[in-house]
């Protein structure tokens, strides 16, 4: 086999391309909750009962997890925070759209959630691949 061959079939360069893409992506949602604030997530959780200092959960997920998913540093821990999050914000921010159609586009009320929940939930199963900083231990 050439190595042009090798490198389309690499799985390595999925995963890297998976991790760069699902943890690249959020980081704009992580700085955004750096900069303008958790506030609203926090008001979403006094209404539900809970503590407002949660919401720096989801600060942490969607922007430490997220920088952590992109290099490669103990993937499948911080993917498992990272799905752990997404669950948590389909509970909280979509669950009456769970069953819903995008009267617009034709598709899934929360596919993009979902898009980041499975992404995740792959590099929970898979690990980050041999492009990363760590790698062979159990929370890589």
């Amino acid at each position: 086999m050439t190595l042009e061959k090798d490198f389309l079939r690499s799985n390595d360069c999925g995963l890297l391309l998976l991790r760069l893409t699902v943890g690249g992506l959020m980081l704009f949602h992580g700085v955004h909750k750096l900069t303008a604030g958790v506030g609203f997530i926090g008001g979403m959780l006094t209404q539900m009962g809970l503590p407002s200092f949660i919401a720096y959960g989801a600060l942490a997920a969607e922007l430490v997890a997220s920088i952590m998913i992109v290099i490669g540093l103990w993937t499948r821990a911080a993917a498992v925070v990272f799905a752990g999050n997404m669950v948590v914000a389909i509970l909280m921010a979509h669950l009456g759209q769970i069953f819903s159609v995008d009267p617009m586009t034709g598709g899934w009320a929360i596919e993009l959630p979902m898009l980041y929940l499975l992404g995740a939930t792959v590099l929970c199963l898979t690990g980050a691949g041999k492009y990363a900083v760590t790698k062979g231990g159990i929370l890589d």
